[in-house]
């Protein structure tokens, strides 16, 4: 999906020799930090230069596409939003996609899960073998995330594989908590898995509008069942705005939901969102993530390939390798600071 830009620049045959500096400078006196600005050139190695420019300046180049024709090249203003109050070594959180279907559409989804999404499933066997290998390599913490991880038959196992070998995060709507996925969460080990369920709004006007009618109510049913199970729940919202950001804050605290049971984190522009958060890779400190198709550099681009470290998932210690060397490598071209943004 091509990307909305505030301002669209055509460039023709110029070059930053040539009078692209001067669009671009004049651009950017008309721009707010966040705004986007595309520039599409008759050039087919104008890319390399745009993205060194944005090295120098702070700003970011987020999308790169090409035709026949023209190269069209979307930079970010300033740098993105930071949450500066969390210190993560690289490779301590692994993320597993297990599956890209879902039993819902949401409308920001930055993978573009849905009811009609191939399956891509990662598959019992090979979260097995990751599970067995992580531990050595410094994991921490393992997240499962979809998708809906509980349209999978076996859901049960792959999670009981990675909470024997660190404490687990299983990412879910909430609303499939009945017959053979129930069983499949009573299963699970209390002390070892924790259960992030989607909230995005204190009343089922906002949520509703971005998942669907019904969801915010089915979501609470789900919330109250996994408590009732003795699950540590934690509950998490995508907001559009700094606003409802707050109003959901105010929410956990009159909910009385602990600093650690909440996340709040804007939309990223990516998958099927139209707005939110652009971010690129030198944004990012990453968070090892594996679908079925490699090894990616963080969970909210785990289907774009500018997020794509390796196709080759194992021996892990690899994957966990070429990860570091990446981040070492953009740290040593990059004038920003990669900071965190919190998927769980």
């Amino acid at each position: 999906m091509r990307t909305k830009a505030n301002i669209e620049l055509h460039a023709g045959r110029r070059t930053f020799a040539t009078g692209l500096l001067v669009d671009l400078i004049a651009a950017l006196k008309r721009s707010r930090s966040g705004d986007l600005i595309a520039i599409t050139s008759d050039q087919p190695t104008i890319a390399p230069d745009i993205d060194a420019w944005c090295r120098f300046t702070g700003n970011t180049l987020i999308e790169t596409s090409a035709d026949a024709t023209a190269t069209r090249c979307v930079i970010r203003c300033g740098a993105a939003p930071a949450d500066l109050d969390v210190e993560r070594p690289v490779g301590s959180r692994l993320w597993l996609y297990s599956n890209f279907d879902c039993n819902l559409s949401c409308d920001y989804c930055c993978v573009r899960s849905s009811p009609s999404a191939p399956r891509r499933e990662l598959g019992l066997a090979r979260v097995q073998r990751i599970a067995s290998e992580a531990p050595a390599l410094g994991v921490c913490e393992i997240f499962v995330t979809g998708g809906e991880p509980f349209l999978l038959a076996d859901i049960g196992e792959v999670l009981a594989a990675c909470a024997a070998s660190a404490p687990t995060t299983v990412l879910t709507n909430g609303m499939l908590f009945g017959g053979r996925q129930l069983a499949a969460l009573l299963s699970l080990p209390r002390d070892r898995v924790t259960i992030q369920i989607s909230l995005d709004s204190p009343t089922a006007e906002c949520h509703d509008a971005h998942r669907g009618q019904g969801t915010w109510a089915r979501a609470r049913v789900g919330i109250e069942r996994a408590r009732a199970e003795g699950f540590r729940v934690r509950l998490a919202a995508t907001v559009s705005t700094d606003a409802e950001a707050e109003e959901f804050r105010g929410f956990l605290d009159a909910q009385r939901i602990a600093a650690e049971d909440r996340v709040i984190r804007h939309i990223a522009l990516r998958g099927f969102a139209s707005q939110g958060v652009a971010l690129a890779r030198p944004d990012l400190v990453p968070e090892v993530t594996i679908t079925s198709e490699g090894v990616y550099w963080h969970p909210v681009g785990a289907e774009d390939a500018d997020f794509l470290v390796s196709r080759e998932i194992f021996p892990l210690a690899d994957s966990f390798a070429a990860v570091r060397r990446a981040f070492d490598h953009e740290r040593d071209h990059s004038r920003r600071l990669a900071t965190i943004f919190n998927c769980a």
